[in-house]
């Protein structure tokens, strides 16, 4: 299996998932995700693919600055709803990553380990997510903006005549390469950007 280069640079992301150390499934109940596991499981690598996985590692990395993240330890709200625009992709990714499901997730097993219900949409927020910690309640307020990592000028003309049937192969291979290369540049330059990335920490209210 071939994936880009730049794949292999991104920041990788470590978590501790107790259902898997419960079950033996991994050694210490540890689990590593890749951006190629975002792929794999949207079938695509593109800016939102991209942004999510980064968006994702990052809130774990504020909400566990002194321990892996635990996956199934968070919640995740959102305040689109869940079929506005590409709610429902960034989601997909989070659920990868965090644990944090719809009711149709997994149920527990004797009152522990339930990953069902800590996802919700359509959420009166100030910014476009929230994670929180189910713990302790920590918690931290998220978006992404995209606008400062534009795609070439030639990839709107090329996507449509790809769509339309009229691209060759040399212009197939192009719309391919200039996505790809927005997308590396959204992972690997912009990854610390807090302006593409905005993440702010919810002060509890006193």
């Amino acid at each position: 299996m071939k994936y880009p280069d730049f794949f292999r640079d991104v920041p990788r992301l470590q978590v501790y998932e107790p259902l898997a150390a419960f079950l033996g499934a991994a050694e210490n109940g540890l689990l590593e995700y890749g951006y190629e596991d975002a792929v794999k499981l949207a079938g695509h690598s593109c800016p939102t693919v991209a942004s999510a996985y980064a968006l994702g590692c990052r809130a774990l990395a504020m909400l566990y600055p002194d321990r892996l993240p635990e996956r199934g330890g968070v919640r995740i709200e959102f305040a689109n709803s869940q079929e506005d625009g590409v709610t429902g992709v960034i989601a997909s990714i989070l659920t990868l990553l965090t644990g944090a499901a719809t009711g149709g997730g997994f149920k527990g097993i004797g009152g522990r380990f339930v990953r069902r219900d800590p996802l919700h949409f359509a959420v009166k927020l100030p910014m476009s997510l929230r994670f929180t910690r189910i713990d302790n309640g920590a918690a931290v307020d998220a978006a992404i903006d995209l606008a400062r990592v534009p795609p070439d000028t030639k990839t709107a003309e090329l996507m449509a005549r790809c769509l339309q049937g009229k691209a060759d192969a040399a212009e197939q291979q192009q719309f391919g390469e200039l996505g790809q290369r927005r997308v590396a540049r959204i992972l690997l330059e912009h990854w610390n950007d807090n302006e593409v990335f905005q993440l702010r920490p919810v002060h509890p209210q006193i």
